[in-house]
């Protein structure tokens, strides 16, 4: 029986500044480990494991409770407890839990939290697990092997079920009422946000993400922009090269102007709603939302195109954006927790659980589904991936502190920029010495 519960708040806890602490002491402690309250069972006697769910709320809760249904049918020994976590407050309620060790058996992470977590001696490597898995033959080789390399001990720490691209949703009915051609450059995206506004029946044209999670849609936006490696050949942060800087103040002049005052707060849920809602033409997210927009919007009024590409007519993706099942190493019945994980990535729960959030599926078999064939945005996804100019850039998710970084001086910053308390270029420079000095960091620990 599913047991179910609904996280609405968590603990804040700050671990920048015990990051390389915890790293030099060599992954944890083992004895409060085997100390933890949780009690192993014996085979096929009933169990309990819990789940995590970092991105919870009425489009994705219902689903997971769907795959767990099927889960504990097929498993009827294992009782799956379902804690569902808003997205806003998910990184914090991991970190408290981990200082707590307090954790559950099995997390959806995001990619960029595996490095940390791994350091940190959170997680538990499911190598072994999955090298004897069939699913190993069936998973996007790509995205796991991703996984692996940006961890220290290039272990693998999450298998991912589900793949994204950053893109733009539009409404093709208010394109079609204005004349107006859909962005393929930036200097025509910038255009379109001018041409989509539309006073008289407040109408704006995009919405600018500046609360929560603001980090990741400029950062993928000016690499988008610039065509540029994260890094330059002598190891400088390429976050404050002048074309980024041009990019976000050309961004951001748009704000309360051509998109929603409330954007500087607001974060996935609010962008989401002004579009469904018919308060903007166009916003920065992914396949995702898809579930949201074709719940609240007639077919065939809205579509998702890719990125506007770079001067050069180059796309430009992020490498490592997925989302990924781990399995914590507190846990005292690992072989259950795997069964979990192995039954999500399988081929009929990967594609109940994409096809209803709208995401791209991990396992191969799935690509033959009829869904896929028909999903619009899914075929965008794999034109921009299988375009053989894509440029692939790696941000450093090795980094400890990478989305500390973000969520701690990137997010802010962005709302200072857009209120007018800090130029681009100070912004940009902020940015770019706090990864420059967390790398500085990892070298001086890691690379001795």
């Amino acid at each position: 029986m599913l047991k179910r519960k609904l996280a609405t708040s968590a603990l804040a806890l700050t671990v920048a500044s015990s990051m390389f602490l915890t790293a030099c002491g060599g992954g944890g402690d083992e004895k409060k480990v085997e100390n933890n309250k949780k009690t192993a069972a014996k085979p096929e006697e009933p169990v309990t494991i819990t789940f995590w769910d970092e991105n919870a709320g009425p489009a994705r809760t219902p689903v997971w409770e769907e795959v767990i249904k099927r889960f504990e049918a097929k498993y009827p020994n294992i009782t799956v407890e379902y804690v569902g976590i808003p997205n806003s407050s998910a990184k914090s309620k991991y970190d408290a839990a981990i200082a707590a060790e307090d954790t559950p058996d099995i997390g959806s992470v995001q990619t960029t939290w595996l490095p940390e977590f791994s350091i940190r001696g959170a997680l538990k490597p499911l190598d072994s697990y999955y090298d004897k898995s069939d699913i190993s033959k069936k998973l996007n080789k790509a995205a796991v092997d991703v996984n692996k390399e940006i961890t220290r001990d290039k272990k693998l720490y999450g298998i991912p079920y589900a793949q994204n691209l950053d893109a733009l949703w539009i409404r093709t009915d208010w394109f079609e009422q204005a004349g107006v051609k859909e962005p393929k450059t930036w200097d025509e995206f910038f255009t379109v946000i001018e041409k989509m506004k539309d006073p008289a029946q407040n109408r704006y044209g995009f919405t600018i993400r500046g609360g929560a999670g603001a980090s990741f849609t400029i950062q993928r936006a000016m690499f988008a922009y610039s065509g540029l490696d994260y890094f330059d050949k002598n190891g400088k942060s390429n976050i404050n090269d002048p074309k980024h800087v041009e990019f976000v103040e050309k961004y951001y002049s748009f704000y309360d102007k051509s998109t929603p005052k409330s954007d500087i707060t607001n974060g996935y849920k609010e962008m989401i709603a002004a579009f469904d809602t018919g308060v903007v033409g166009m916003v920065h997210h992914n396949p995702g939302s898809f579930g949201e927009h074709s719940k609240a919007l007639p077919a065939g009024s809205f579509k998702m195109i890719p990125l506007p590409t770079t001067k050069d007519g180059q796309y430009v993706a992020e490498g490592g954006n997925a989302v990924n099942l781990a399995m914590f190493k507190a846990s005292k019945n690992p072989d259950a927790a795997w069964k979990f994980i192995e039954f999500v990535n399988s081929e009929d729960a990967q594609s109940y659980w994409n096809q209803q959030t709208g995401q791209i599926p991990t396992n191969k078999d799935v690509l033959d589904d009829q869904w896929v064939q028909d999903a619009q945005h899914i075929k965008v996804a794999f034109e921009v991936y299988n375009n053989s100019k894509t440029k692939i850039y790696m941000p450093p998710f090795y980094l400890p502190d990478y989305r500390t970084i973000l969520d701690t001086i990137v997010d802010p910053g962005v709302q200072s920029v857009m209120s007018g308390k800090m130029t681009a270029k100070e912004f940009l420079d902020q940015w770019a010495k706090a990864i420059e000095d967390s790398k500085a960091k990892y070298d001086a620990t890691f690379k001795k």
